[in-house]
């Protein structure tokens, strides 16, 4: 059944994400039902067997050659049915009521929205981080806490600005929100903590914090990711 009568294609880019892939698209088969036309996995030139793995779990894999997560979700856009575009990570645990509150968000008239998150961890710091995400402000969105937006909207702002190699959420939402009110759906997906396991938490704020600046000061993208990646374990990023 499909009360809310929503269509959605869920896009997921990846790069080196066999060990999480096959239970991610299961998962959402098995709770996005019929409103869930096709997952689209967009992969970045994995050299581990995410591409099998996708394939094996019954999504549509499509082959980028540009490894940025703004040039892959736009290629997945434009090959998405749906009427709703969903955009996840790889490394997420979804609500088993994304199709629901999805289709309530635009009963209520919003055009795009995302989830509040909670990381796989313990750790009292990281609940005081991800507490932060229940609030409005641009510094606490991100691609980790999912997105959906209608694809006449996406399309409309011309999807992801593919001169950002990194940051590219953050100014898309940016855009959105000049126009579109954008809902925080009072529920919390799961982030995979393994930045920080690699890394301390100073150092990931750090980080995070520099690259922000960076990108209000409008520094060239690539320079905000070669500093991110300096300060940042590379061994800890599917990007």
């Amino acid at each position: 059944m499909n009360p809310n009568n929503v269509s959605i294609s869920v896009i997921i880019p990846t790069v080196n994400e066999a060990n999480r892939i096959y239970s991610l698209i299961q998962f959402i088969i098995k709770h996005g039902g019929e409103a869930v036309l096709e997952v689209i996995v967009v992969d970045g030139e994995s050299t581990d067997d995410t591409i099998s793995e996708a394939t094996r779990a019954g999504a549509m894999v499509l082959k980028s050659a540009i490894r940025t997560r703004a040039a892959q979700m736009n290629l997945g856009a434009r090959e998405a049915r749906g009427s709703v575009l969903y955009f996840v990570h790889a490394d997420i645990i979804l609500q088993p009521t994304f199709v629901d509150d999805i289709g309530e968000s635009l009963h209520l008239n919003f055009q795009a929205g995302c989830y509040r998150y909670l990381f796989d961890s313990d750790k009292r710091i990281l609940k005081i981080n991800a507490y932060f995400t229940r609030f409005r402000g641009i510094m606490c969105r991100g691609g980790d806490q999912t997105l959906f937006v209608t694809k006449s909207v996406f399309e409309e702002l011309s999807g992801f600005d593919e001169y950002y190699t990194i940051m590219e959420d953050y100014d898309f939402i940016m855009r959105l929100r000049k126009k579109y009110t954008f809902r925080i759906i009072s529920k919390d997906v799961i982030v995979s903590a393994r930045k920080y396991e690699g890394n301390s938490w100073f150092r990931v704020q750090v980080a995070n914090l520099t690259v922000f600046m960076m990108f209000f000061f409008k520094q060239h993208p690539q320079k905000m990711k070669r500093v991110y990646n300096m300060l940042i374990r590379r061994n800890e990023l599917s990007h």
